[in-house]
C-alpha cells in the first residue's frame, strides 16, 4: 500500500502491476482506476486486483474518509471524491484511466466524467443508478448520517449485510459474507455520514449519459435490491454503445460474489478500449 498527499488529505492506495499485457500503439494498457463503494474500502477489489493487475496498472484508493484515508467530518460531495481521485492521478502520473466504479463508486466515476471526461478511457458502472435524489431520499440520507455518527456502524452494518449481497452468498460464501461484513464495521462513522449528506445532494446524471463516448460496461447483480436490474438498463439505453452485464446469483457487490462472471465481463471492456487505443 502507498499514500499521497493531495487536496490537503492523505490517500491510501494499491497500485499494481503494469509491467506488461496487452500493447496498445506500442505502449503500455491503459491503466484502471477502481472506485470503492459506501460504507466500504479499497479491498473490495482484492478479486479484481488479483486479476488485472498481472497485465496492467490498477490503482485502488480508499476515498477520503474510508479505509487509510483522511477522514473529513461534515459533507463530502461527489464533486469533492473525483477531485481527489483527478489529484491521485496526476500524482501518480497517469493522464488516462479506465475508471469502473460501484454503487457510490459508480456515481463518483459518473462526476468524474463529467468533470474529467477526457481522462477517462473507458467507464464500468457497476451496481448504481443516475438519478438525482428524491425529497425522501435526501431526508433518509441525512437521519442516517446522524445515527452512524452517533451510535457508530455496528447495528447498521449489520441489519444491511443480507442486502448488501445476497442472503445465498451469506449462507454458501461465508467468507465474502464476513469480508463485506468487516468493511463496513470498519469505516470511520464520520466518514460515512460525510459521504451520506453528499450524496443526498448529488446532481442527476442522466442528462450526462449521451455524452458518454468511451467503452462503457454497465454491470449488476441479478440479486441486487439497492440497484435493482431496471437501473442498470436505465444506463444502458441510454449511454451508446454500452453492454449490459447481469451477474446470476448475486446481489449489490457482484465483484466479490461472483468474481468469475464480473470479471470476464471487465475482461471485455478493457478488451474493447484497448482495441480503441491502438
Amino acid at each position: 500500500m502507498g499514500s499521497v498527499h493531495v487536496n490537503g488529505i492523505t490517500i491510501g492506495h494499491d497500485d499494481t502491476g503494469g509491467g506488461g499485457g496487452p500493447e496498445a500503439g506500442g505502449g503500455p494498457a491503459v491503466p484502471l482506476l477502481l472506485v470503492h463503494g459506501h460504507p466500504f474500502d479499497r479491498t473490495m477489489w482484492g478479486p479484481q486486483v488479483a486479476v488485472f493487475g498481472a497485465g496492467r496498472r490498477v490503482i485502488a484508493p480508499d476515498l477520503r474518509g474510508y479505509g487509510k484515508s483522511t477522514v473529513r467530518s461534515g459533507s463530502t460531495g461527489l464533486d469533492v471524491f473525483a477531485r481527489d481521485l483527478a489529484a491521485l492521478l496526476d500524482a501518480l502520473e497517469v493522464e488516462r484511466a479506465v475508471l469502473c466504479g460501484l454503487s457510490m463508486g459508480g456515481q463518483v466515476v459518473l462526476e468524474f466524467h463529467r468533470l474529467f471526461a477526457a481522462r477517462v478511457a473507458g467507464l464500468v458502472l457497476a451496481d448504481t443508478f443516475a438519478q438525482g435524489e428524491t425529497p425522501a431520499g435526501r431526508k433518509e440520507r441525512y437521519d442516517r448520517a446522524e445515527v452512524l455518527e452517533r451510535d457508530g456502524m455496528a447495528a447498521y452494518a449489520h441489519g444491511v449485510l443480507d442486502s448488501m449481497v445476497d442472503p445465498g452468498t451469506v449462507r454458501d460464501q461465508p467468507e465474502v459474507a464476513a469480508h463485506v461484513l468487516r468493511m463496513m464495521l470498519g469505516a470511520p462513522p464520520q466518514g460515512a455520514a460525510a459521504a451520506l449528506r453528499g450524496r443526498a445532494e448529488r446532481p442527476d446524471y442522466t442528462g450526462t449519459l449521451a455524452r458518454i463516448a468511451v467503452p462503457t460496461l454497465v454491470v449488476v447483480g441479478r440479486r441486487d435490491v439497492f440497484t435493482p436490474v431496471s437501473d442498470a438498463e436505465f444506463l444502458h439505453e441510454r449511454i451508446a454503445g454500452s453492454r449490459l452485464a447481469v451477474v446470476e446469483g448475486a446481489g449489490h457487490m457482484p465483484n466479490l460474489e461472483r468474481p468469475g462472471a464480473f470479471d470476464a465481463a471487465l475482461a471485455g471492456l478493457l478488451a474493447a478500449v484497448d482495441a480503441r487505443e491502438r
